[in-house]
């Protein structure tokens, strides 16, 4: 509880200001201003953000080579089973709307003039001036040049290492100034909801119950079907009975705690016990446990869905391949730096062109659905080092489970 108090302090938060906007309906919008207040903050900290964080933990990975074939196979592994996660919940949202018909609520704009998918994706992907690259309307190409900056950092090694040295003392300084504004998160979030509620009424909570259950059936669908299949992969029947018989535990203690650092030594020794070798699982599950967030994945896929339906925006063409690229980054890089899923909500409301208020509608899905996602980000890495000892140690795993 002392642990995760800020988390039950933030949902506090949402729940007396839908209580307050229900009490006070229309009349408590005059609020609203306390919470675009912690918006405004938290999309001008977002550019610098991005760029110190990513480009430091880029610039500091000079090891990776070393650890060759296991690594290979780590990240095919996750990237694949990420992408499938993306698309089951994908087609989860396309199939049950996460918001209710009366929840809808209209923007102007939209989605601007129509353009082919090449020009979309350069648009997406790059910017024309280095300036344009300062701007929150650009995050996805300020992301690739950070990561590109990082890369060129480590590939200078010890040459490279005073800018290195800057780069992190930068990201810690960017997470203290994120520390300070989250003080004021709930007081914003309050006010935020107070007035969302106040104006659009019960509706909108309803639309958030939905999309609860609807993450909770998909991924449990995904959990107990999806598992079993990689499982199979792995080693067969056999595989899939050893998975089955060591990854209760795990499961568990995710829900419990709600961290998937917090799991990792029940997950080690799940995996042991799975056949998984020494070198692989102490390799594989704690990059995972950063890296390889299934359930932050799906949970992605849902708050564009959610937000796209509450806005009443057409999910359609271009935005369904970005949706996946945004999940996946979500799942696979953003999971690794430190405040990823702060910055994979803003990469959500940015590319889009959405309402800034659409941040705080996304982060409570968040919020929410942490204990389902914790587990599946949780169980998707003892299974995932199952695959990769299947494609390293080949028949010697299988003869470890048989």
């Amino acid at each position: 509880m002392k642990k995760y108090r800020f988390t039950y302090l933030l949902l506090l938060s949402v729940i007396i200001g839908s209580i307050l906007g229900l009490i006070f309906e229309e009349d408590i919008v005059v609020i609203k201003p306390f919470g675009d207040l912690f918006l405004n903050m938290m999309f001008t900290i977002v550019v610098p953000l991005v760029f110190f964080t990513i480009s430091s933990s880029v610039a500091s990975m000079l090891d990776l080579k070393r650890l060759g074939k296991i690594f290979k196979y780590m990240f095919l592994v996750f990237i694949g089973t990420c992408l499938t996660a993306s698309i089951v919940m994908l087609i989860g949202v396309l199939v049950i709307n996460p918001v209710s018909s009366n929840s809808l609520i209209e923007i102007s704009g939209g989605a601007g003039e129509s353009t082919s998918f090449l020009e979309s994706l350069v648009n997406a992907l790059t910017v024309s001036d280095f300036n344009n690259l300062l701007s929150r309307s650009h995050m996805l190409a300020l992301i690739i040049f950070s990561v590109f900056f990082g890369i060129g950092c480590s590939s200078l090694g010890r040459e490279a290492s005073p800018l290195t040295n800057i780069l992190n003392i930068g990201s810690k300084v960017m997470m203290k100034l994120v520390k300070y504004i989250m003080y004021y998160a709930p007081i914003g979030l309050c006010a935020y909801f107070a007035a969302l509620v106040g104006e659009f009424g019960t509706t909108l909570i309803a639309s958030y119950v939905k999309s609860f259950l609807l993450y909770c059936g998909v991924g449990l669908f995904y959990y107990l079907v999806f598992y079993s299949i990689y499982a199979y992969i792995a080693g067969g029947k056999k595989g899939v009975k050893v998975f089955w018989e060591n990854i209760i535990g795990p499961t568990l203690t995710a829900l419990a705690t709600q961290s998937s650092l917090a799991t990792l030594p029940t997950s080690l020794e799940a995996t042991k016990d799975m056949g998984v070798s020494k070198d692989i699982r102490e390799v594989v599950l704690p990059i995972g446990s950063t890296m390889n967030m299934h359930g932050s994945v799906m949970s992605a896929i849902l708050k564009i869905a959610f937000v796209f339906s509450l806005f009443n925006i057409p999910f359609s063409g271009f935005d369904i391949p970005l949706a996946i690229l945004i999940s996946i980054l979500s799942g696979v890089v953003m999971s690794g730096i430190p405040g990823g899923g702060l910055i994979g909500e803003m990469l959500i409301v940015s590319l889009y062109g959405l309402p800034a208020g659409a941040f705080a509608v996304i982060s409570t899905i968040g919020i929410i659905i942490d204990a389902p996602a914790t587990a599946i980000n949780v169980c998707g890495n003892p299974v995932s080092a199952m695959l990769v000892s299947r494609f390293v140690d080949k028949d010697k795993f299988l003869a470890k489970i048989n």
